[in-house]
């Protein structure tokens, strides 16, 4: 009776995600106002990469669930691990799925917004450009340029158009795919003492460090 109540809890959670889905495809499709200086590289919407934060909890049990089929199977019936492998990058891929996916539907307004500014800002910082060439170039004394404020005004025009060419196209960074990841595999890992004994993993974790 508990494998169908499992299932029964899991159905229900993948049901709860396609709503949470289908919750950020309606907001996506409202008339956002995306800022394409904003410091987060994501025109404002930087703060969507927090939303996986909130289903660890869920991604760990379905890790927990893989771990304890496995760990099963290599103890009672004389499986390895590495004949999981499989099994592991299938629920890999599908968690990522299922919680990164989603966002990916503001991809197209997030794309949009980098190319209009990098057209709006980068006409913008010619014009200036071509003016400060065409005010410093040919100055003499060159001294005069020393504390001027035109040079501050281009160096932050140019850390203002390098965060819009910095602009990512997705909500989500490696690092948000990567703790995702780490909390898929984290009831796996004990798993590794099955095949490599515990002084031989412990020797190749320092080689890696040192």
């Amino acid at each position: 009776m508990s494998l169908p109540l499992v299932q029964f809890l899991l159905l229900r959670w993948y049901f709860r995600l396609s709503i949470y889905a289908r919750f950020l495809w309606q907001v996506s499709r409202i008339d956002l106002k995306l800022i394409p200086l904003h410091p987060d590289r994501c025109s404002g919407l930087g703060f969507l990469a927090m939303l996986s934060s909130a289903f660890l909890p869920v991604i760990l049990a379905q890790g927990a669930l893989l771990a304890g089929m496995m760990a099963n199977r290599i103890f009672y019936a004389g499986a390895s691990l590495p004949d999981f492998k499989i099994d592991i990058g299938g629920l890999l891929a599908l968690i990522l799925t299922v919680i990164l996916a989603p966002l990916l539907v503001f991809s197209p307004r997030l794309a949009a917004a980098k190319r209009s500014g990098l057209r709006d800002y980068g006409t913008l910082a010619n014009d200036y450009v071509q003016r400060f060439e065409e005010k410093w170039r040919q100055r003499e004394p060159i001294n005069d340029l020393l504390g001027s404020a035109d040079i501050q005004s281009l160096a932050d025009l140019s850390n203002s158009f390098a965060v819009v060419a910095e602009m990512r196209p997705i909500p989500f960074a490696l690092r948000e795919v990567m703790q995702v990841a780490a909390i898929v595999l984290l009831p796996v890992a004990p798993l590794l003492l099955t095949s490599v004994p515990l002084n031989e993993l412990l020797a190749r974790l320092l080689k890696l460090v040192v």
